[in-house]
This record gives structure tokens, C-alpha cells and sequence, in this order.
């Protein structure tokens, strides 16, 4: 279940947090940029003390490492950071949450381009193995990496990451990301499976889609069901998010079913679109916004 939320009323992150436990999900996901961390922490707590968990054992916790902190001496202080906010002693997963550095405090966006820079991913990925070493996340990763990033980790790192975390829908499919990553023994998850339907930032792209409206008719299911099921059948996690406890409840309910592949052909020939640009680049045609990403890493 992912937690980014534009309202930024951490009562509503924790209860649907809460919420979430009791439905059955167990792995959420959070971000230092995101400010919902506190939020998770609490809803942890209030689940123990419930009953609702047994023990933090029972949870999975990913955050994320923000831009501004993308230098090596400044990747423990952050994790640190994030652990108080949250009120554990470590985290399961801690990504790297954009390849660059962003060198200003306090953003709006769009971040102006010239806040933007490259960052030394060797120097940042060795703090980040220190994380590791120092048993305050139990893995590490990355995420909105291209494959040419990751190999570029691969050549000299002592521990590789394990998860990469995109964007990733039947609207922006990554296929040939995915393959990479499982050649490499890393897990793509994917982020805005369903377009980030409900959030500002979001659309519904995916939920409007005509293919996958007339698949979930034909099948007595959502369209929301038929995205999160096609993600499962590509071999990648991924991270949903509604507060609405009958949604949530469809969210999981894809387990006991599959796609034909009939459905499978139809969701291939879906146009593709990415709906998630880098912060601080304006958003024109999709190929102006990769060359301009692409001479800043």
C-alpha cells in the first residue's frame, strides 16, 4: 500500500494505514519527501497495541532516500532520520528515490532546473551498503532507475540492489525494464498502477481505459482489478493505494483468478504513455522531457 498523499493530514494516512493492516496488507510504502512517514509509524503502533499485528515482524516497511540528501555523508543522517519518524529501529527497504540531486532545502513545484544536478552514485551507493552493514534497512534499492543506471551499480557494488521501483501500468508497460531487472535478480515494483487516480498528480487514464473497461466487464471484475492482476502476471510487486476500505478490499482481491491470453493480447497493443515526469521539469512532449533528464544524469 503506498502513502503518498497530497492532503497532508497524517490522521487520515494513519488510520487508512490502520485500516490497511486490518484488510490484510502488510508491506507499506513511504518516503522522506512524501511526509507521511510519522503517520506509518503510528498506525504500526496503534495495530500492535489493537491486536491487529503480533509483532513489527509482520510488517514490511520500504522509504526512500530524497534528492536533497544525495551526497554520501548526508545518506545516514537521512535514514536516521526517517527511523525516528517512523519509530523503528530499521526499515526493510530503503531506496534511493531519483537518480540526482536536487541542491536546495525547501522546493515548490516545479523544482527550477538549475536546482537539479548529477550525483556520484558510486559515493551515494556506498552509504547506502553502509545502511545495510549497520542493520538499519534490512535491503537496499532504487528507484525511477533506467537499466543503464542500475548497470552502472552492478559494475562496483558489494551489495546490488534488489528492487528497483517505477512507474509501471498497461499504459507504460517496461517491458524491456523489466526484463532487465529480471536478469539481474532485482524486483521491479511498480508505483501509479493505477495512473495515481485520486491525487493531484494523477489521472484516469487507467481506470477510463476502454481495453482494460471492456476486459473487467467481460470478467465481472474492476478496472482497477484488471491493472493490479495484469501487473501480478508480469512477475512484479507493486504498490496501491486507496483509503477507501471497499477499494481496498478489491485491491487485493486478484489472487484466485487469472487473465486469458486473449486479455494478455489486447493489454499488449494498448498505446503507451508515462504519467510521471521528473519534479522540476515541465511536462511537454515526452521525448524533449527524456533528453533533457538524460544530459542531467
Amino acid at each position: 500500500m503506498g502513502t503518498a498523499t497530497g492532503s497532508g493530514r497524517s490522521d487520515e494516512v494513519k488510520a487508512a494505514v490502520v485500516e490497511a493492516i486490518k484488510v490484510g496488507y502488510r508491506h507499506f510504502d513511504t518516503a522522506a519527501f512524501y511526509g507521511t512517514e510519522k503517520a506509518v509509524g503510528e498506525a504500526i503502533v496503534e495495530a500492535l497495541r489493537a491486536g491487529f499485528l503480533k509483532s513489527r515482524g509482520e510488517v514490511f516497511i520500504t522509504t526512500k532516500l530524497w534528492c536533497n540528501s544525495n551526497e554520501r555523508h548526508l545518506v545516514l543522517p537521512a535514514l536516521k532520520k526517517s527511523l525516528r519518524n517512523l519509530g523503528l529501529e530499521y526499515v526493510d527497504l530503503y531506496l534511493i528515490h531519483w537518480p540526482l540531486k536536487i541542491n536546495h532545502q525547501h522546493i515548490k513545484i516545479p523544482v527550477p532546473t538549475e536546482y537539479v544536478t548529477a550525483i556520484n552514485i558510486k559515493a551515494v551507493w556506498e552509504a547506502m551498503e553502509e545502511c545495510q552493514n549497520l542493520g538499519l534497512t534490512k535491503s537496499i534499492g532504487v528507484s525511477n532507475f533506467t537499466s543503464q543506471k542500475i548497470q552502472e551499480i552492478v559494475s562496483f557494488a558489494k551489495i546490488p540492489p534488489v528492487v528497483n521501483q517505477v512507474e509501471m501500468n498497461p499504459l507504460w508497460q517496461q517491458k524491456q525494464l523489466n526484463e532487465f531487472c529480471k536478469e539481474n535478480h532485482i524486483l521491479l515494483t511498480a508505483y501509479s498502477p493505477l495512473a495515481s487516480t485520486g491525487n493531484s498528480w494523477g489521472n484516469n487514464s487507467v481506470i477510463g481505459c476502454d481495453v482494460l473497461q471492456d476486459i473487467a466487464k467481460s470478467r465481472g471484475k474492476t478496472t482497477a482489478q484488471i491493472s493490479l492482476r495484469w501487473l501480478y502476471e508480469q512477475g512484479v510487486s507493486f504498490v496501491v493505494k486507496s483509503f477507501n476500505k471497499e477499494r481496498m478490499m478489491q485491491n487485493v482481491d486478484i489472487f484466485d483468478w487469472a487473465l486469458t491470453q486473449e486479455d494478455l493480447n489486447k493489454i499488449s497493443q494498448i498505446p503507451q504513455r508515462k504519467l510521471v515526469y521528473l519534479l522540476g521539469f515541465v511536462v511537454r512532449e515526452p521525448n524533449d522531457i527524456t533528453a533533457e533528464i538524460d544530459s542531467k544524469l
